[in-house]
């Protein structure tokens, strides 16, 4: 188990590492300059002395070695330096957007699994039968309909049916609860619903595999009773990839929410890094990308670890 728990951590640091030199090497050959879009939006006329004294005072006239080196000592030291737009620094812009992000996410994955893992047990159960139709239409249905598409929908439909409609600013926890939750629910409820019918064809496709292998047939032969043979012996071992998609899907919430904050207007980091892309902010773009492979990552790592404790194979 600690092999196997250095060999994760060895593997997570190196690519975390490799992420970073890639990010900085992307963005310095995109085009695009924060420079000419600060100082010349609107149309307003600035000549190029004032360009290259601008971008002399943020560094960007800079060898690029040299840029890099700062950025990689200034990662060591969690500093992921000031915002080229705000010259705000890069971890205050983030962390006042990340927190409703994350709480977007895990609502999704909460709304997601407890739909996922009934109806994809249910599936498999009764494989063939009207149920079984049923909950695969469900889950084609699920995949095939974007997110942001499904919360126009809702929206409109409870402001028709409903007269309702979220709040349009943000509402902190501390001020108003149900005010905070009634603006993160109908995102996490189009979200979780695309989640649910992942997680549910993936559970159903392990489960009936795993109720055609010797050992549960042997469960059966001694006479357990069926949902102790469902439960102890099948279960679990289904559950195996179901947790592999789930983390994968909850680590991809985590940075790919950019259109669904758009249509709820929630000021979370994918909306913040979709400003940061129009003004060419590459600061504030490095960050927030390192920070979204760096939050794949770690479910990954956690992912992992988890299969680890599930199988004893990998002990």
């Amino acid at each position: 188990m600690t092999r196997y728990f250095l060999s994760s951590l060895g593997q997570f640091l190196i690519t975390l590492f490799g992420v970073a030199i890639l990010i900085f090497l992307l963005l310095r050959v995109a085009p695009g300059d924060v420079v000419e879009v600060k100082m010349r939006s609107g149309g307003a006329v600035v000549s190029e002395e004032t360009i290259a004294r601008e971008r002399a005072r943020l560094g960007l006239d800079r060898p690029m070695t040299t840029q890099f080196v700062d950025w990689m000592t200034g990662l060591a030291r969690l500093d992921f330096g000031k915002s080229m737009w705000t010259e705000r620094p890069v971890v205050e812009e983030i962390s006042t957007r990340i927190g409703i992000t994350l709480e977007v996410a895990v609502l999704a994955l909460v709304i997601g699994l407890a739909i996922a893992v009934p109806l994809g047990v249910a599936s498999a159960l009764s494989n063939g039968s009207w149920l079984d139709q049923a909950v695969r239409v469900f889950s084609v249905a699920g995949l095939s309909a974007p997110p942001f598409w499904l919360g126009m929908l809702l929206l409109l439909a409870l402001l028709l049916y409903a007269g309702w409609q979220p709040p349009i600013t943000t509402i902190r926890w501390s001020e108003n609860p149900w005010g905070h939750f009634s603006q993160l629910i109908c995102p996490a409820l189009v979200v979780g619903w695309r989640l649910s019918a992942t997680i549910a064809r993936m559970l159903r496709s392990s489960l009936l595999d795993v109720l055609n292998e010797d050992y549960v047939r042997t469960a059966r032969s001694k006479g357990l009773p069926e949902k102790i043979v469902i439960v102890r012996h099948a279960l679990g071992n289904a559950l195996l990839p179901a947790i592999t998609v789930a983390g994968l899907e909850f680590a991809f919430l985590l940075g790919g929410l950019v259109v669904t904050e758009q249509v709820f207007n929630l000021n979370g980091v994918g909306k913040l890094l979709v400003q940061a892309v129009g003004q060419s902010d590459f600061t504030l773009i490095q960050g927030l990308v390192l920070m979204f492979a760096f939050f794949f990552m770690v479910v990954n790592f956690a992912v992992d670890m988890l299969y680890a404790v599930l199988d004893p194979r990998l002990r």
